[in-house]
């Protein structure tokens, strides 16, 4: 075959829609039930997709009392961002608030998850404040609201690093709930070892809630 005689393709070149994205400061909070893999194994699906309901019952009423908004659900987890339109403290107390709601709430359902289900799992979050972008992302048909940037990666490594039943947040969280006057309305916190996230230059201050549960076996 004579590869020159070949009719030469046009092939058209499509420009990339245009994204909507509005940069914004905000606190981002992950959440994550600890063993999923291993339920969804041991479990019938449907057994699972009612634990998944009652867990994001609890985690979306904790959201909403401290006027944070869900982005993203994934099965077991879950991003939720705060103060987005308003100030960097009160996001940060809100969703440090949020985040001990869900800790404390979630005890007695998995205590009754290990007696029923004989089920030992909990709940890891994490938080980090932020710009982010907030946009409609997705295919056509199917775009919500989400949010995306350095903030959304970090809180979402620090959420894998939480120990079940622990919440893991950033130094630029801790430094506006002090400088909103607002540390002494939570439960105590400690802080720990320098976190190195692979791929980011520069380590991060990390600090625990609560602070008891690390002091008790060393951080």
């Amino acid at each position: 075959m004579d590869l020159d005689a070949l009719p030469t393709m046009r092939i058209a070149r499509v420009a990339p829609p245009a994204v909507s994205a509005d940069p914004h400061s905000a606190t981002v909070l992950f959440v994550d039930l600890r063993g999923y893999t291993g339920i969804a194994e041991r479990l019938p699906a449907a057994n699972v997709a009612r634990l998944l309901e009652e867990l994001c019952g609890v985690l979306g009423q904790a959201i909403a009392q401290n006027k944070g908004k869900i982005y993203h659900i994934a099965g077991d987890g879950l991003m939720a961002g705060f103060g987005l339109r308003g100030s960097q403290c009160e996001g940060a107390t809100e969703a440090l608030a949020a985040g001990r709601q869900m800790l404390l709430q979630f005890i007695p359902i998995a205590k009754r998850w290990r007696d029923e289900l004989k089920i030992d799992t909990g709940i890891g979050i994490g938080i980090h404040l932020g710009e982010v972008a907030l946009g409609l992302l997705g295919p056509n048909g199917h775009k919500k609201a989400t949010l995306v940037g350095d903030t959304v990666n970090v809180a979402a490594r620090l959420c894998n690093r939480a120990r079940a039943g622990e919440v893991l947040f950033s130094h630029a969280v801790a430094t506006a709930i002090n400088e909103g006057g607002a540390a002494g309305t939570a439960a105590p916190f400690v802080q720990l070892p320098r976190f190195e996230l692979r791929g980011r230059t520069d380590p991060l201050d990390i600090w625990c809630l609560p602070a008891m549960s690390r002091l008790a076996v060393g951080v």
